[in-house]
């Protein structure tokens, strides 16, 4: 499956910034300066994002593809990674990026909230 168009709909997000993390070798999508995606490798060189969602949901998504895996590098019971050359749907891929920017944006003050929401 082709994700050309990840980093051009994390961006797309209310409040959405990226930068690239050296040290990680990975590209970080943040809201408020927090993260909700991350876009790198794992250890074998395999291209993958991981996204935070609800420890529930993360678990049935993980039982429900095989390309979806506890997060690499990462919190397992909050964070995801989904392997890009996989077979997960793009819509299933862009749910998950939107709850994530959601879940990320609400832990932010209500002031940064508002910051966001006005520009």
């Amino acid at each position: 499956m082709n994700y050309a168009w990840l980093d051009e709909y994390c961006l797309s997000k209310r409040g959405a910034t990226k930068d690239f993390k050296v040290e990680w070798d990975a590209t970080r999508y943040l809201v408020g300066g927090k993260m909700f995606a991350l876009l790198g490798d794992d250890r074998a060189g395999k291209a993958i994002v991981t996204l935070k969602l609800a420890p529930e949901e993360g678990k049935a998504l993980r039982g429900r593809f095989k390309d979806i895996t506890a997060g690499y590098y990462m919190n397992k019971e909050h964070w995801n990674s989904v392997y890009l050359d996989s077979e997960v749907p793009e819509d299933i891929l862009r749910e998950m990026i939107d709850k994530s920017h959601a879940i990320v944006f609400a832990s932010l003050t209500k002031k940064a909230q508002t910051q966001i929401a006005q520009n």
